[in-house]
């Protein structure tokens, strides 16, 4: 056998570990959860976090086996990620839960049958999935957020600095892929002009993208950085802030678990409860077995938040309003 067959039934031997690890057993009742996150992510865990903690609370978890969960991330691989999504309808689970957009899309595209229980996720519409009449997919659930309140987040910004030349310069990336990233940008663009400064944006395809492009940024001499809410910018946050505190360029985002990683303020949801209130649907569904009153939701609980020690490093007042993250 040739090293090139070798190498393709490794990779056959890896692949179908990879997918039969944890298999629901054929033989429980248990209601079964398929949970896939497209990628890895310190913030879109907090979602997961809470989700379970949702399920937990109203009577279904592994550690009381009144639940079995199947967890697999794709790691930002979009081959993989429709993987996981046809190997959880092939195994017929009770429910998908899906985080960020990328995974709910995948699974809206894949099935319609099995109730997907989104998080970390637009409006139906912003993800381009509604029909031709703005309906959403019926089993589509869970939780969902527009873009009315990244207004507030961005408006801060010229409260809290000033400008180093004539006007003040906001730096931006956005994925031209993510339909959600692109109208934040087209919000954020219309914004910039009402409040008279000046946003310089630039697209990103993926996190590898990211370092080149900030510094590209960076020597646009940018007074503040915007982290646009999109998965690009999630999976290389680090990376940006690295670069930007390198720079003395503040952070802002509409994010609050960035803020816990590292930029200095926020308005948006929280995404620990983001992912309990799209638990909380799940458990309706798992107690009585249907879908009849269930509807996706609106994110409920918004925050301001800030990281004092970002905010310290660039002798930044906070407004009262806002809450400290501790870190």
């Amino acid at each position: 056998m040739t090293n090139r067959n070798w190498a393709a039934l490794l990779l056959s031997w890896l692949s179908l570990a990879f997918f039969t690890a944890c298999t629901p057993s054929s033989d429980s009742d248990l209601p079964t959860v398929g949970f896939v996150d497209a990628f890895e992510d310190n913030t879109i865990e907090q979602a997961k976090d809470g989700f379970l903690a949702a399920l937990k609370d109203n009577g279904f978890s592994e550690e009381e086996e009144s639940l079995k969960v199947v967890y697999r991330n794709a790691q930002g691989d979009i081959p993989t990620l429709t993987q996981i999504v046809r190997y959880f309808i092939s195994q017929e689970v009770d429910l998908m839960a899906t985080s960020p957009s990328l995974s709910t899309i995948t699974a809206l595209q894949n099935t319609k049958d099995i109730p997907v229980f989104m998080m970390v996720s637009p409006t139906p519409e912003l993800m381009k999935v509604v029909d031709q009449q703005g309906k959403a997919p019926e089993n589509l659930f869970g939780v969902a957020e527009n873009l009315n309140y990244i207004d507030t987040s961005f408006s801060i910004i010229p409260k809290l600095i000033e400008a180093s030349g004539e006007e003040l310069q906001i730096g931006l990336l956005y994925n031209q892929s993510e339909p959600q990233s692109v109208e934040a940008f087209n919000k954020l663009n219309e914004l910039a002009e009402e409040l008279d400064v000046r946003l310089i944006a630039r697209p990103v395809n993926t996190t590898a993208d990211v370092q080149l492009v900030t510094a590209a940024l960076i020597n646009e001499k940018i007074d503040a950085f915007f982290a646009n809410p999109d998965n690009t910018i999630f999976g290389a946050f680090e990376t940006i802030l690295k670069s930007c505190n390198e720079a003395n360029i503040p952070i802002f985002t509409s994010e609050a678990g960035l803020v816990d990683r590292g930029a200095v303020a926020a308005f948006g949801a929280d995404i620990y409860q983001w992912g309990y209130q799209a638990g909380e649907q799940a458990a309706a569904f798992l107690k009585t077995g249907t879908t009849d009153n269930l509807q996706w939701e609106m994110v409920k609980l918004r925050k301001r938040v800030y990281n004092p020690e970002s905010a310290d490093r660039f002798g930044i007042s906070i407004p009262d309003n806002y809450e400290s993250i501790k870190r």
